[in-house]
């Protein structure tokens, strides 16, 4: 079983850029409804396909400089990397299946 990792600008690099994985790291801040509404929907997506694919979250609002440098402007924006480069972007809230359907190249 696979959990959420929760990474800062300082840890960002090693959880995610030098993953051996594809990651999925979900932009999100304390203020944000559907940024609160995802949090289920990757808890699951972590439990389910954590063998294939890690789900880091990142909080903009304590951690301003990742967003900026990958231009995050709207949340909750979930980019995916592998080998260190953003491979997808999803931006706005989406039911589990439909966060499946756009992920399955990666799951």
């Amino acid at each position: 079983m696979s959990t959420v990792k929760n990474a800062t600008d300082a840890t960002f690099k090693a959880d995610v850029l030098e993953n051996s994985k594809p990651v999925l790291v979900d932009f999100w801040a304390d203020w944000c409804g559907p940024c609160k509404q995802m949090a289920p929907v990757l808890d699951k997506l972590a439990e389910e396909h954590g063998d294939k694919i890690d789900v880091v979250k990142i909080n903009t609002d304590q951690n301003p400089d990742t967003p900026r440098a990958y231009n995050v402007m709207s949340l909750p924006t979930m980019n995916v990397y592998k080998d260190g480069e953003v491979v997808k972007q999803i931006i706005g809230a989406k039911p589990k299946r439909l966060l499946e359907q756009e992920l399955a190249e990666f799951l």
